[in-house]
């Protein structure tokens, strides 16, 4: 039976495009590829092509780079380069030649709680300049990118957009559920078993039987963290065909997307779809509704408005929070609800989630996707399934206000970002003491110390993307506040960010940043701090002459980061309101790659 089912998944996605593909003729006279491959003068790029066992008819077919974040650093990437032969494949039989490629990865759960995470939103740009910089060298006419890890998904995303040559994304899939003493896990479960382990309430032994039982198989991280979060974008945003995005990693149905993502590629060169045809204003808030109605991680108000820039549409901070209010919860994922994304593709998926909020007017239906019909096409043939209690329908959701929440006040004029997915309605507000730290080593030590006090507001500043530099998450801090029992019972902000795996009153991306003097700077121990995610304000008491005052005595900051990459990207990078990005995006584009 689930095999049938699979197969009708896929049959769905493609229609009869595969014979309409196979045998189709392209013309290269327009195409990027054309550059290296035709005329007497490209002898020598040839030659090399040769060398590489291509033939002179392959040569003459359309270039469909493939690129892969596949490494050996954790199992959310290790499936990958499996997957890239199955999209190959896909693309050979449709007509096309492919050029395999890989790019770098920083994965967030060994990068988390010291100096590497620096390393991880950084990650997202060289990964969009790797993939650009490949396209761009050798000429590649189309692009499949898979990816697993939290950045890498943005990253590729980004890079397609900025190219804006047919492209398709593919989610390398989550991760299986572990299971301890009887019960699924997560690696969130690890990370606050730190925090119970720091108190007493856990053992030596059960630490080590939960550190070996929570990760059984390849994928990322397999609850509503950024890397589940970001592959409901793909799909939502159109970029992914439909359910490709939520099956698992070690699931054989995997291949079959991939190889279907090869075909379809070619459909997409032969049509002249590109990803700005799918990648609109109203196609992202698509995408930030999805999130919102997942109650997905807090890191996508960082990367839809770093996606919408390299299309030069304007879709920042207070953008997205906007959709996350007029956006329903309704899916009941971990961390803060019961179910994984395993749970949610085996009831139906992703296209289950939008079916209900394309029916209940929470998405636009008009937006083109990567199958060559807009999201109403698409979602046309997807039934509901009553039979399961995963996703709730979006006129009867767990909250009428979706799981992310924007907020602003004297504290954040910019913005900043809290998730209240699985968070009772009288914990929605929160006043109490700042307790300041400038970093995060020395919030995770007090923490562990437990020197910190039932009420106060924990502040972690100078780690913004300039004064991090690199923006890093704090989950080891926020798992071992939960674990300890305290997550209900103090709250803490920061210039950061945080994991999609965080839970509890934890603001994040509060702009402007202290390294550029920002109000979060200016706070002193003991200042009240006021937050209120039902209204979306953040302020500290005090008046804007205290303020005022405060900073003509601020000094601004050095870092340990003088040269090298990190200090490249605190260079250029701008505010989390606008994704924190590098480059001046779509907007002062006076050419595409897609049509040098």
């Amino acid at each position: 039976m689930k095999k049938e089912c699979k197969n009708n998944r896929i049959a769905y996605i493609t229609g009869d495009v595969g014979q309409v593909v196979e045998h189709r003729k392209f013309d290269k006279s327009k195409l990027p590829s054309r550059h290296v491959t035709e005329g007497p003068s490209r002898a020598p790029h040839r030659s090399y092509y040769y060398a590489m066992g291509l033939t002179r008819d392959q040569m003459r077919q359309p270039f469909v780079g493939v690129a892969s974040c596949w490494n050996e650093a954790a199992p959310c990437n290790i499936a990958l380069m499996r997957q890239a032969q199955a999209v190959k494949k896909g693309v050979v039989s449709a007509g096309g030649t492919p050029r395999e490629f890989c790019t770098i990865t920083v994965t967030d759960g060994i990068a988390m709680g010291h100096q590497g995470m620096k390393s991880s939103l950084v990650s997202r740009e060289v990964i969009a300049d790797s993939v650009e910089l490949t396209m761009r060298g050798h000429s590649y006419d189309a692009l499949v990118g898979i990816a697993g890890c939290d950045k890498s998904l943005p990253g590729m995303m980004m890079a397609m957009v900025r190219l804006n040559v047919p492209s398709i994304f593919i989610y390398g899939g989550s991760i299986l559920p572990g299971t301890f003493k009887g019960k699924p896990v997560t690696v969130q479960d690890v990370f606050e078993a730190v925090g119970k382990h720091s108190v007493g309430d856990m053992s030596d032994a059960d630490l080590e039987e939960l550190e070996s039982k929570a990760c059984p198989s390849a994928g990322a991280c397999g609850a509503q963290f950024t890397a589940n979060t970001m592959a409901t974008v793909s799909e939502a945003i159109g970029l992914a065909l439909p359910y490709s995005a939520g099956a698992p990693a070690p699931y054989e149905i995997r291949d079959q997307f991939c190889m279907t993502s090869g075909e379809m590629i070619m459909d997409l060169i032969a049509r002249n779809i590109r990803p700005r045809d799918i990648v609109t204003l109203k196609s992202l808030e698509n995408a930030a509704a999805a999130v919102a109605a997942s109650g997905g991680s807090t890191n996508a108000a960082l990367h839809l408005p770093a996606i919408a820039h390299e299309c030069g549409i304007k879709f920042d901070l207070f953008d997205v929070a906007e959709v996350f209010k007029r956006t329903p919860y309704i899916a009941d994922l971990k961390p803060g609800g019961r179910y994984v994304a395993k749970d949610m593709f085996e009831v139906g998926g992703i296209p289950l989630l939008m079916k209900t909020l394309l029916d209940h007017g929470f998405m636009h239906g008009d937006c083109m996707t990567v199958t060559g019909r807009t999201m109403a096409e698409n979602m046309a043939s997807v039934k509901w399934n009553d039979e399961q209690d995963v996703v709730r329908p979006a006129n009867n959701p767990i909250t009428v206000t979706g799981g992310v929440v924007g907020l602003s006040g004297n504290l954040a004029p910019e913005g900043a970002i809290v998730k209240i997915a699985g968070m009772p309605k009288e914990q929605l507000t929160f006043t109490g003491p700042a307790r300041c730290f400038d970093k995060e080593e020395d919030c995770f030590e007090a923490v562990r110390k437990r020197q910190f006090k039932e009420g106060d507001v924990l502040v972690i500043r100078y780690v913004g993307p300039k004064g991090g530099p690199g923006m890093p998450e704090m989950l080891s801090t926020t798992a071992a506040i939960y674990g300890q029992g305290m997550g209900d019972k103090v709250a803490l902000i920061t210039d950061g960010r945080f994991s999609g795996a965080t839970r509890g009153f934890c603001v994040g991306h509060v702009a402007p940043e202290a390294a550029i003097g920002g109000p979060i700077a200016l706070v002193q121990d003991g200042d009240i701090i006021d937050l209120d995610a039902i209204t979306g304000t953040l302020n500290v008491r005090l008046t804007e002459a205290e303020l005022l005052e405060r900073h003509k005595s601020w000094v601004p900051r050095t870092t340990d980061y003088q040269s090298g990459a990190l200090w490249k990207f605190a260079q250029t990078v701008g505010s989390a309101r606008d994704g924190a990005v590098t480059h001046p995006g779509g907007k002062a584009e006076t050419h595409v790659y897609a049509d040098i």
